[in-house]
């Protein structure tokens, strides 16, 4: 019997979704709620389970096309193996050609033809490129599952694994023949852009993931919206950094979680935003929204684009609780796992470009958000004390900020706190 599969309820105002990755092909057997495919909402990305177990029997919507809920994807076949059509098999290594080395355009014609280059119209993917030079294959000895037949990493990887081995290429032609079916697909781009065709073959086009789309409308949005400045300040991490070393090993021991930063952090901008309020409003028309409670967003980086997870009711939880949330965040994150309300109704943002070795960075806000922290890498530098120079580790802190609703002075006020909470910790433990 067949079973239909559908695009499930993607969540609060998502009505539509990108299908971005059959994980599947027609013909494979599947477990029940083993997953299918992915659909990228302009939020997350969500995998569709099988509904049953049997075979995949047919693939109604491609790669790239735009579903919406309930649309059928495909359809599902309940029993055992499959007796429908297996996947391609990879191509076969062709038979030694009989014409003579002079004559090269004879084995293009008398070998197995690799799928017109395997890679169809488009070159391999730059990882695959280096994974086909490390193997000594080309885009002709395998079989692509990319958009318009783009051979992968991961198709690399599985010909491997298949024991396929480089096609003999001694009476190849020159690689501008293999090529030209690509120069040809590329041919608007060259139109508009003059380059040479060796130019040509090095480039890759892409369509933006919905989540990527939605990323670039709600910066641009922001910008355009707001009237957005930033203030910065840096802060001395030196106590904070002996009391994380003093106590991580009992905190880890106790709470089964690492003792980083982000939870002191977490906690600084929190004390700082009850008392300079308006960094944790929002303008909605003519009226101002002042928030009596703190979800703060935690911006976290993934393949895929930027997410910003929130933890609610920051100011209730305990360091232990925040470092635990936000730890359990990350790795959904780039899994893939979140849940798009758990993405929504953040008051405030901390973003850490410290991660990635950011030194000094202006943070764009989180609509409607009006105010976002960057923090950033420490670094040792030298610093006066009481007169003296002296080294320190010292982090560059940026606050972001919609100058309609918060005034200069506040936004310098709030920052400063949050610099007084960090240096001095017990602030903010003793509420100060």
């Amino acid at each position: 019997m067949a079973i239909e599969i559908r695009v499930p309820t993607l969540g609060e105002s998502v009505s539509e979704a990108t299908v971005g990755k059959w994980l599947k092909k027609a013909g494979d057997a599947v477990k029940a709620d083993e997953p299918l495919v992915e659909l990228e909402t302009d939020k997350v990305s969500v995998e569709v389970p099988a509904p049953a177990a049997g075979v995949l029997a047919e693939i109604s919507v491609e790669a790239g096309a735009t579903v919406a809920v309930g649309a059928i994807l495909g359809q599902l076949r309940e029993g055992g193996a499959a007796a429908a059509a297996a996947p391609a098999a990879a191509p076969a290594k062709p038979a030694p050609a009989p014409a003579p080395a002079a004559a090269p355009v004879k084995m293009e014609s008398a070998g197995a033809a690799p799928k017109a280059a395997v890679g169809g119209d488009m070159p391999p993917s730059p990882a695959a490129r280096k994974a086909l030079d490390e193997a000594g294959l080309s885009a002709s000895d395998v079989q692509g599952s990319g958009k318009r037949g783009q051979v992968l990493k991961e198709d690399v990887a599985a010909s491997l694994e298949r024991g396929a081995s480089p096609v003999a290429r001694a009476e190849a032609p020159a690689p501008s023949a293999a090529y030209a079916p690509q120069t040809t697909a590329l041919a608007p781009q060259q139109a508009r852009v003059p380059s040479t065709t060796a130019d040509a073959t090095r480039e890759e086009r892409v369509k933006m993931t919905r989540l990527r789309q939605t990323i670039a409308r709600r910066l641009k949005d922001a910008q355009n919206t707001a009237a957005m400045l930033t203030t910065f300040n840096d802060v001395d991490m030196g106590n904070l950094m002996a009391l994380r070393s003093q106590y991580k090993d009992l905190f880890e021991k106790r709470h089964g979680a690492k003792l980083g930063f982000m939870g002191f952090f977490v906690k600084a901008c929190i004390q700082a935003l009850k008392e300079i309020p308006a960094v944790n409003a929002e303008i909605d028309g003519n009226d101002l929204i002042y928030k009596n409670y703190y979800h703060v967003g935690v911006a976290v980086g993934t393949e895929k684009g930027l997410v910003v997870p929130v933890v609610r009711e920051a100011d209730r939880l305990s360091i232990a609780e925040i470092e635990g949330k936000i730890a359990d965040f990350g790795k959904r994150a780039r899994d893939g796992k979140l849940g798009i309300e758990e993405m929504q109704g953040g008051t405030f943002t901390i973003s850490n470009g410290g991660v990635y070795g950011s030194l000094l960075s202006t943070p764009i806000l989180n609509a409607p958000q009006s105010g976002i922290l960057g923090m950033h890498r420490i670094e040792e530098r030298p610093v006066v004390r009481k007169g003296q120079v002296v080294v320190r580790p010292m982090m560059y802190l940026a606050l972001s900020y919609d100058h309609r609703i918060v005034d200069g002075k506040e936004a310098v006020t709030f920052l400063v706190r949050v610099k007084e909470n960090l240096e001095d910790p017990q602030r903010f433990i003793l509420e100060l």
